[in-house]
């Protein structure tokens, strides 16, 4: 063991939650406001996170080395963004979350990911690769982004979108979409990362 890690088993860096209240707790969210324990002894609070389910993101591109992108509406920041296809990992237990611990009860990661593709651009692919299951955003929710490279996707139906979806499907060059990202036109984190991600193979 090298000596990182003999430090870090000695880090005393874990809070302790003392009590929580589910402001929202239904079949879509359970929103929390927490009390912790800090390591020296001391409380803080109120601390608020969510769980979500967790859920895909595809970076996807044709025969002819095109990427296939999205354009929604996007209600946090107000705005029509363009980014890869993606969608939430469906639940038999009719939840949109759950303990990591019930994976049981999710729809495997890569089905997801076929899924999604299909429904919302109506492509499919034989190619795929797993390129990182992260957590989308750790500092207040417990849900992970599993991304996933698909290549050489090829036209196979029609969009078969939910009710609450209303997306555009746009081509794109590796150019455009570089310069989509650096010029702030490519607005969702986790999916800059899966460009990243894909293109350093």
């Amino acid at each position: 063991m090298d000596t990182d890690m003999k430090e870090e088993e000695k880090e005393n860096l874990e809070w302790q939650e003392v009590r929580t209240e589910h402001i929202v707790q239904d079949e879509w969210i359970d929103f929390r406001r927490s009390v912790f324990r800090f390591p020296d002894g001391s409380e803080f609070g109120p601390y608020y996170s969510y769980s979500r389910r967790d859920y895909v993101v595809i970076v996807a591109s044709d025969t002819e080395g095109n990427y296939l992108c999205v354009r929604q509406f996007r209600q946090g920041i107000r705005e029509i963004t363009t980014e890869f296809p993606a969608g939430g990992i469906e639940r038999t237990d009719g939840r949109e979350y759950g303990s990591r611990a019930d994976a049981s009860a999710a729809e495997e990661a890569l089905e997801a990911a076929r899924r999604e593709l299909l429904e919302e651009t109506g492509y499919v692919s034989e190619e795929w690769r797993h390129l990182l299951t992260v957590p989308s955003n750790a500092t207040i929710g417990d849900n992970y982004a599993h991304i996933f490279e698909a290549k050489n996707c090829r036209k196979a139906g029609e969009q078969r979108l939910d009710e609450t979806e209303f997306l555009n499907v746009r081509k794109y060059s590796a150019a455009e979409i570089e310069e989509m990202i650096f010029g702030g036109k490519f607005q969702q984190a986790v999916h800059v990362m899966a460009w990243l991600l894909a293109k350093k193979g």
